[in-house]
């Protein structure tokens, strides 16, 4: 049996429990990363865990080869900030990647972070085209340059749980939607090591209309002009 300190990547995913669809299609894409980075020889498929905290519900349990852990909390309604907060507390990982239950990881995204687990702050490149008019986020430039309003999300980062829970003091609700530059630029100032990736580990929006009453205002008006 694998022990708590064999983990090496916990992937953080708060969920409205409006998503099922979205969601399984989420851990297959965990299930897929894991795999790519076993038959590569980086990690026993023990090694990562898969933490779902659902807002106020009990949402559908997807069947995953990851081991996973589902949590069904009180409604908290704040963007899933409180939710991942409390994800954290219970993440064994070395290292921690926010997957969203409406985004997907890259078959490759664990097997492109795992030989830099010695970096505080790992960000990688996300596909935006199901969100956003261009490609790639963050944009190309130095890593400077990277952490600021509309350049960067939480499915780019795979951070060391030192940095985040205690250098970082978690994940910080205040400014509700706005909270993720805020608790990411926290981050990043008190990052010992900051590195930069040019592969993709994350495709965003990657559920958008699987679960038609599961999309936000965006997703709506993206999927109308699509």
């Amino acid at each position: 049996m694998t022990s708590r300190s064999d983990v090496r990547i916990s992937v953080i995913t708060p969920s409205r429990g409006d998503r099922p669809r979205a969601l399984a299609q989420a851990g297959q894409s965990l299930d897929a990363a894991v795999a790519h980075a076993v038959a590569a020889g980086l990690l026993d498929p023990h090694q990562v865990q898969w933490l779902v905290g659902f807002d106020g519900v009990k949402g559908q349990r997807p069947e995953v080869h990851t081991p996973a852990r589902f949590i069904d909390f009180p409604r908290s309604g704040n963007f899933g900030n409180r939710i991942r907060n409390s994800l954290l507390r219970l993440a064994a990982g070395s290292h921690l990647m926010f997957l969203d239950d409406d985004n997907a990881l890259t078959p490759q995204a664990l097997a492109c972070v795992l030989p830099h687990l010695e970096t505080d702050m790992i960000i990688g490149r996300i596909d935006v085209r199901r969100a956003f008019d261009i490609p790639l986020l963050p944009r190309p430039g130095p890593v400077e340059e990277v952490v600021r309003q509309g350049n960067i999300d939480p499915l780019c980062l795979c951070l060391s749980r030192d940095l985040v829970k205690v250098r970082g003091r978690g994940w910080n609700e205040e400014g509700g939607y706005e909270s993720d530059l805020r608790n990411i630029r926290r981050y990043y100032h008190r990052a010992a090591s900051v590195l930069l990736l040019d592969e993709v580990i994350g495709i965003y929006d990657a559920g958008r209309g699987l679960d038609p009453d599961g999309m936000n205002q965006r997703q709506r008006d993206r999927q109308e002009q699509s």
